[in-house]
């Protein structure tokens, strides 16, 4: 070879060593392990970069074609917009300058540019001279509503959620949960002020001060402020499981009463670790998949009813030692809540361990799982005739839809029942997939491939919870808040499912979609002696909420004292 060949041979930088291993694993058609032992993967690690690569997810190489920067203006006015940022205007001031001068834009558009120019906001300017000194305003019940009061609110749409909070009777179902209270707020406004702040898409309780000082969205509450930080924190340490359960419990049986998700289709279910941002805490360590390792985080357990997406269950007051019972602790809580046992439950093979198995069948539960590969049993299934596979065809998106199972009935070491395990191959894997289930013959084999298949959304619907209600933003080093938070990220979507049936074309539309045409938004609230009146600020998708019905909607409040909720729209 000649001199240079090392930098081929012995990469030096992760993504070159990624490139190479794939190089090797699909040109020179090198096994997983050989590929592995190569470039220092394990088996499974090679497999997962190579379906990262199948699926479009992996990019080496990026293109030195120059792209398009910012919107299509013409170079003179960018000019303009770049010579007056240069005097300390903002995107406002830029905006209203050009367009007196005879060159409309907006400042969406001055923004934009920009943008591209990698220039970033200013504060808008004040008037001169230093600001003027105003006393904080103290969360506390309105006694007296000041009626023909008009309030600017900076959140105005996280009113479109109190339909949804009515529907569920949040009132009653906090009032019943045993949630404590204090001297000047009862439990429903400490409870109800952090739901708000979760439906805000604040990360974290500290960061609870915009919505504390908008004038406007205590009123939400019957309150004259958000509660402030300080309060809603140490609030939320003195809260204890048995009030979240209760509350999931009661939110669940209203939840089923107004259509939302009723657990017929059975239930997915799965960890997520959240992890820990510090040191000297009494946490354990667990796998965090984001970080590849495992570090210092609260073990968090979501279930997920399969037919509607819908969250339905959270515990995040989870030991190690506990880890494994909690499939039948889901269990317990829906027979509990429903009467009966959950219906099928589709977890990982890593959610539980071969004894809890057993009392699910000893229960007569329905589970569907993976089986780990040994060596003892691919061996066995490589030495079968190609006459023991069969191809099936399956309905479902993208490839691999043919393919090849066998099925038999097997006996494992600890559980007392009989399973039956089904191998999958052709898929796009090395080594066949094994299922195994106590559900011996009712359901075709190919049906059950296809239902594990789609515990996948388990996992798309907690990336949406991650970025919608920034689950991972956590820094607790007890898991008391976080497991309220975990129960308020259940409620907070819900809420915003119910908001969503409402709307034409966005009954599946996720959190982050919501809040970004339609809760992230402005207005003015009104009071007068019977009604509280939303003007809402007119954006491009207001349309979609004028045809929903919104004005003219009519709705009393439980906790507005008998008055009702209507909603204003401004004519352009």
């Amino acid at each position: 070879m000649r001199t240079g060949a090392e930098y081929f041979l012995e990469p030096g930088v992760p993504a070159q060593r990624r490139y190479e291993a794939l190089r090797a694993y699909f040109v020179e058609a090198a096994s997983a392990a050989d590929v592995g032992e190569r470039f220092g993967y394990s088996a499974a690690t090679v497999q997962q970069l190579a379906a990262e690569l199948r699926a479009g997810r992996s990019e080496f190489f990026r293109s030195s074609k120059p792209g398009p920067k910012g919107p299509r203006k013409s170079a003179t006015v960018r000019d303009r917009v770049l010579l007056a940022r240069s005097k300390d205007l903002t995107v406002t001031e830029i905006a209203q300058q050009l367009t007196a001068a005879g060159e409309p834009v907006s400042a969406q558009t001055v923004w934009a540019i920009l943008h591209a120019e990698g220039i970033e906001r200013l504060h808008r300017h004040g008037t001169p001279g230093p600001a003027p000194r105003t006393d904080p305003v103290r969360a506390r019940r309105i006694g007296a509503w000041p009626a023909g009061t008009n309030w600017p609110c900076e959140h105005a749409g996280l009113y479109l959620l109190l339909p949804a909070m009515v529907k569920l009777g949040l009132d009653t179902l906090i009032g019943a949960a045993g949630y404590p209270g204090t001297r000047v707020l009862s439990a429903f406004h400490s409870i109800a002020s952090l739901l708000l702040l979760k439906c805000s898409r604040r990360g974290r309780v500290s960061n609870a001060f915009p919505l504390g000082a908008d004038p406007g969205l205590g009123l939400a509450l019957g309150l004259s402020a958000i509660p402030k930080a300080t309060h809603l924190t140490s609030y939320s340490y003195r809260v204890r499981r048995q009030a979240n359960l209760a509350l999931l419990t009661e939110l669940a049986r209203r939840a089923r009463a107004a259509g939302l998700y009723t657990g017929e289709a059975g239930f997915n279910l799965d960890f997520h670790a959240i992890r820990h941002h510090g040191d000297q805490v009494p946490l354990e360590e667990h796998y965090v998949p984001a970080r590849s390792q495992r570090t210092r985080s609260v073990l968090t357990f979501f279930a997920q009813d399969h037919a509607s997406t819908e969250m339905v269950y959270a515990n995040a007051d989870i030991t190690k030692a506990e880890q494994a019972h909690e499939v039948i602790a889901f269990a317990d809580y829906w027979q509990n809540l429903a009467g009966t046992d959950p219906g099928l439950l589709c977890f990982d093979s890593q959610l539980t361990t071969y004894a809890m198995l057993d009392e699910l069948a000893a229960r007569g539960i329905t589970f569907l799982t993976l089986r780990q590969r040994g060596k003892t049993e691919l061996a066995r299934l490589e030495a079968l005739p190609a006459s023991a596979w069969h191809t099936h065809t399956v309905k479902r998106a993208g490839r691999f839809r043919r393919p090849q199972i066998h099925e038999e009935i097997i006996r494992l070491k600890g559980v007392g029942s009989p399973l039956r395990q089904i191998a999958i191959r052709n898929i796009g894997h090395d080594q066949p997939t094994l299922l195994i289930t106590n559900d011996l013959a009712a359901t075709a084999a190919k049906d059950l491939f296809t239902r594990y298949a789609e515990r996948m959304i388990i996992e798309n619907e907690l990336d949406a919870d991650i970025s919608g209600f920034h689950l991972n933003a956590l820094s607790s080093g007890l898991p008391l808040n976080i497991d309220l938070d975990t129960t308020l990220t259940v409620l907070a979507g819900n809420c915003y499912r119910l908001l969503a049936r409402t709307l034409p074309r966005y009954e599946l539309a996720t959190p982050d979609r919501l809040w970004r045409h339609f809760i992230d938004n402005t207005g003015t609230v009104t009071v007068t002696d019977d009604h509280v009146r939303v003007d809402l600020a007119l954006r491009t998708y207001t349309p979609v909420l004028i045809d929903a019905g919104l004005p003219e909607l009519d709705l009393p409040i439980p906790w507005w004292e008998g008055r009702r909720l209507r909603f204003g729209f401004p004519p352009r």
